[in-house]
């Protein structure tokens, strides 16, 4: 009896690991090098079709960062706005500006960014999500919030267009 439960211990332990080095295994699918670079690309165009420069960062699932670039002059500022976009974006799995809204005095979410300084209460943060499941997030910032919000759209649109 007691090799059963060991046995059947020991087989739940090995499908558990395989279950999830399978979703660590999608995951870095989606957030490829290759693909990372079709999301920045994508976002560079957008910019320039719109005559900004901007910073753009790819968190992964956990909010950490796989992709930085800013691109021309893009505001000094977005420089540290930009990945925490992303990051907020990826744990909280809403994009920045309903985040905001909900962090807003009264409001369900109230004071949440003194609780992790890294979460970014700025529009232009996105999450990615593949199959109703979170596998990364974007930010974008230098332009107004409504740019910023357009670029993060148009990329989110390339993003889901590649991952179907």
């Amino acid at each position: 009896m007691m090799k059963r439960f060991l046995l059947f211990g020991i087989l739940l332990c090995g499908i558990v690991s395989f279950a999830t080095a399978q979703n660590s295994h999608s995951e870095k699918d989606f957030l490829n090098d290759e693909l990372c670079d079709k999301l920045c690309a994508a976002a560079h165009e957008k910019s320039k079709e719109l005559d900004i420069d901007i910073s753009f960062a790819i968190a992964d699932r956990h909010g950490l960062p796989r992709v930085y670039r800013r691109y021309g002059d893009a505001l000094v500022l977005s420089i540290t706005l930009v990945p925490g976009k992303a990051y907020t974006s990826a744990v909280t799995q809403c994009n920045t500006r309903d985040v905001a809204a909900a962090a807003a005095e009264g409001a369900p979410l109230m004071g949440i960014q003194t609780n992790d300084p890294r979460i970014t209460l700025v529009a232009g943060g996105y999450p990615l999500f593949v199959d109703g499941k979170i596998v990364g997030a974007i930010g974008v910032g230098g332009g107004t919030e409504a740019q910023d919000c357009e670029i993060a759209e148009y990329v989110v649109k390339v993003f889901e267009e590649m991952t179907k």
